[in-house]
């Protein structure tokens, strides 16, 4: 009897360890499968951003954005939506389910958002819309055109302040050094009966040589950088424009600044030229310095160009292709 009762409770002891093992393991693979599926949701990005969109475009320019999730991922398939105006409402982009967007710049105010589908086609990830701006500087006007070629009434000239140049600049001479504005000159060649590839290079050169690799402009206060890493500051007044008669037949405008304060180091006359008569914010200009007012309106072979701070080369070339 005494034997019964201890096996029987050997018994008891044995069935609930294992129930308990049993238990356990559930447990853990429980705890395996919640941690699998933490695992597959957290290889879901919560956001994505949309790159590669230009400061502005000119009609018929390619648009090409490209969709970046902000963590890796195994997912691939995509939907870009796109909506003309604030009052308009998202529209998806047929055919498009890829990380890549590519459309024609028609609609200045275009924006653009991309989704990151899973394997259900959900949306599990959304973009900040990014904003088409198409410029074209007035090229697709009758006036615009005119005017920036160069044909212009006296009337129609307005004074200028600092404010249409503020801002940091960068001088486009290292992207000529470095050949990255190549492409520009074959095209221009392209499209000449005169001068070639290599005898627009030559000429670009003498235009955009300088040691002043970047400007700053702020109020009335002007910021040469220079090559060798020094800086040099100065305010400048306007001082009026002149109107220019250049031996094609056409006219240019420059718009003079006399130094008023700061560094004797800075020249005491800088003038603009960017072929824009009246206020406007502009996208590059050129610009001629130095002591001597009248010397500088006589210049027109030496003219260095600026472009904003934040353009690369494809920002560059894409406006140059577009003059």
């Amino acid at each position: 009897m005494n034997r019964l009762v201890k096996f029987s409770g050997i018994l008891s002891v044995g069935m609930l360890l294992a129930a308990c093992q049993d238990t356990g393991a559930k447990d853990a693979n429980g705890e395996n499968a919640s941690s699998d599926k933490n695992s597959q949701e957290s290889a879901e990005p919560s956001a994505v951003a949309v790159e590669g969109i230009a400061d502005h475009y000119h009609t018929g320019d390619e648009v090409e954005l490209a969709a970046v999730p902000e963590e890796e991922t195994e997912l691939t398939s995509w939907q870009w939506y796109i909506k003309e105006d604030e009052a308009s409402d998202w529209e998806t982009v047929a055919g498009m389910t890829s990380d890549v967007f590519s459309r024609e710049a028609t609609i200045s105010g275009l924006q653009v958002k991309a989704e990151l589908l899973d394997e259900d086609d959900e949306a599990v990830a959304e973009s900040e819309p990014v904003e088409v701006v198409i410029d074209d500087h007035g090229a697709n006007d009758e006036v615009g055109r005119r005017i920036y070629n160069g044909f212009f009434y006296n009337d129609e000239i307005e004074d200028r302040t600092l404010a249409d140049w503020e801002g940091e600049w960068q001088s486009i001479y290292p992207y000529f050094e470095a050949g990255d504005l190549d492409v520009v000159f074959e095209d221009k060649a392209s499209h000449s009966d005169t001068m070639n590839a290599e005898e627009y290079k030559e000429y670009y050169k003498i235009g955009y040589v300088t040691e002043v690799d970047g400007m700053k402009i702020e109020d009335n206060s002007f910021t040469f950088q220079n090559a060798d890493g020094t800086e040099m500051t100065a305010e400048y007044d306007y001082d009026g424009h002149e109107v220019l008669e250049y031996e094609r037949g056409n006219r240019g405008v420059r718009f003079i600044f006399t130094r008023v304060g700061g560094s004797e180091e800075m020249p005491q006359y800088i003038q603009f030229s960017d072929h824009s008569i009246a206020p406007q914010d502009v996208t590059h200009f050129h610009i001629y310095w130095g002591n001597n007012k009248q010397a500088l309106l006589d210049e027109v072979d030496n003219w260095p160009t600026y472009y904003p701070i934040d353009w690369n080369k494809e920002d560059i070339v894409r406006d140059m292709f577009a003059h």
